[in-house]
């Protein structure tokens, strides 16, 4: 159920589009996790982060029904792409459909299977890097697409706070929690960016490149 801060967050930011409200619905509809959605306040967050970085290529690592890719090319300027992993084909016919109603699936492409493997294969540089896939393993995909963000660029990890675990003692030693934890220390800790981290939804990060 969406909290009051939620619904005043969501009623103080601009309006999702149609194709968006049309997703958010079938995401509830047709999944059993609609929470993993990045939201109307966090989307529109994507969308300006896109603009004011002047984003022209873009790697999302983990789309799920395709709501934050949508997001994400909105706020592409004209002839920028967005490549966008995701191992459950199973959606894909959902993440097709709400890619076209919003007119911009000829700005994505979608690669199915295992991240990691898609990320070995695909080369940079890109300008912009969106993890929302595997908490466990964060990690990885930071050291494999690190050295593919252009100088300037920014990664952007979701989920960073995983609703409040980060400051429990003892922290929980699920390897989701840990898997987190151990990404957050290392990004802190890496001379190559700078970084700050977000309580927005369940935290974002938001790492530029040096």
């Amino acid at each position: 159920m969406e909290s009051a801060e939620d619904r005043y967050l969501r009623a103080h930011t601009t309006a999702q589009c149609p194709a968006l409200d049309w997703l958010e619905r079938q995401t509830g509809i047709r999944t059993h996790y609609p929470r993993m959605l990045s939201g109307p306040v966090q989307g529109r967050l994507l969308t300006i982060l896109v603009q004011v970085s002047k984003a022209r290529r873009i790697l999302e690592i983990g789309t799920f029904t395709g709501y934050s890719a949508i997001c994400l090319a909105l706020g592409l300027p004209e002839g920028g792409h967005l490549d966008t992993l995701e191992i459950n084909d199973e959606l894909e016919d959902l993440i097709r459909t709400g890619w076209k109603n919003a007119g911009v699936e000829d700005r994505i492409t979608l690669h199915l299977g295992d991240a990691k493997e898609t990320l070995r294969r695909l080369d940079g540089p890109f300008d912009l890097v969106y993890i929302d896939a595997d908490k466990r393993d964060y990690s990885d995909y930071y050291n494999l697409v690190i050295d593919k963000v252009s100088p300037g660029g920014l990664i952007l990890a979701d989920d960073v706070l995983w609703d409040g675990k980060m400051w429990q003692d003892p922290l929980p030693q699920d390897r989701k929690t840990l898997g987190i934890a151990a990404f957050n220390d290392m990004v802190v800790a890496d001379p190559r960016v700078e970084s700050v981290l977000l309580p927005i939804r369940d935290g974002l990060n938001v790492i530029r490149k040096k």
